[in-house]
């Protein structure tokens, strides 16, 4: 009944004025609509002498700041300067340098008017150098234009989903309140594979630990799978695994096919399969609960192994390479 809307208080007042129409006395509808009679009265002299437009316009505005112009702007400058977490400090700085209290609620009030918000930061991976970026996606481009029909391109890396319920946003009905049962085991699934774009091939091996031997058993992998094919680029990350001693070996075999590409560091968002893993996840792990790890193992290697292959058409606009520079210069970065 307090709303400060303006539409509220329209409605209210047409509420009272219905009601009169009615016969209903002034104080009877004072007490009906919590006011005081004499409220009533008013709107009704208003409404006689201005007509319906009159009472419609509310007309109300906010109290003067107690702050001045300058004021403010020193104050949105220090703020702008640092995070600060509570009112606490904020009132504090208000009240120190320029001999204003404000309470919690007058302090956030002025916060909102000044065009500040309570929200956390974003987390803000490592990136590479924007011109790294820019270079590796000049050269991925000019490797597909100039790609003859004897040779084959293909993403690779690892990943590891752990056997743990993972709640994820979705439509429900207001009240309800949706639950996720939990899981209690800490075990996970070790998945080192690698995707053609041009086909949707996946292949993958399902190693007790990702290291340099699944690294070569992936490439051999590819390279039984492509024999047709005189060149396969492999195109993946900086891990030590992927660049070690057993790989060296792989690669210097008599006829060996396999070309490695390295991904500048930190920059997993040019590789497409972490796009291959975000639907992996929304397929098996979210919103799903799996009474036993092993359940849970065999819905990761179902979609490896049958969801891909059957419906890798449907998948073709969420795993591009529709790749863009990630660079720092968009955010005030906290120190």
């Amino acid at each position: 009944m307090k709303h400060q809307r303006e539409d509220h208080g329209v409605a209210r007042r047409a509420n009272a004025l219905l009601l009169l129409d009615d016969g209903e006395s002034c104080a009877r509808i004072a007490k009906v609509l919590y006011l005081d009679d004499d409220t009533i009265r008013s709107w009704f002299k208003q409404y006689q002498n201005e007509g319906w437009e009159g009472v419609a316009y509310d007309g109300w505005k906010g109290g003067q700041s107690r702050m001045t112009a300058a004021q403010e702007i020193a104050l949105r400058d220090w703020l702008e300067a640092r995070f600060c977490r509570s009112t606490v400090e904020i009132r504090a700085y208000i009240a120190a340098e320029f001999g204003i209290l404000y309470a919690h609620s007058g302090c956030i009030k002025l916060l909102a008017r000044l065009g500040f918000e309570y929200r956390k930061p974003n987390a803000l991976p490592k990136v590479a150098d924007p011109v790294k970026q820019a270079d590796f996606i000049a050269f991925y481009e000019n490797l597909l234009n100039t790609l003859s029909a004897d040779e084959a391109v293909y993403f690779a890396d690892a990943v590891h989903p752990e056997y743990q319920s993972k709640p994820a946003f979705g439509w429900v009905r207001k009240g309800t309140n949706p639950a996720l049962l939990t899981t209690s085991g800490r075990g996970r699934v070790n998945i080192h594979g690698a995707l053609s774009l041009e086909t949707f091939d996946a292949p993958f091996v399902e190693p007790i630990t990702v290291d340099g031997t699944s690294a070569v058993q992936l490439l051999a992998k590819i390279e039984a799978r492509n024999l047709d094919k005189r060149v396969i680029h492999v195109i993946w990350d900086n891990a030590p695994y992927h660049k070690g001693p057993h790989v060296r070996a792989f690669l210097s075999r008599k006829n060996c096919r396999i070309h490695l590409i390295q991904l500048p560091p930190y920059c997993p968002h040019l590789n497409p399969i972490e796009r291959l893993w975000a639907v992996m996840h929304r397929h098996v792990t979210h919103n799903r609960h799996y009474k036993t790890q092993k359940q849970f193992a065999e819905a990761i290697l179902k979609f490896f192994r049958e969801t891909i292959p059957e419906n890798w058409t449907g998948f073709r606009n969420q795993v591009t390479d529709n790749f863009r520079i990630i660079s720092n210069q968009n955010f005030r970065v906290l120190r």
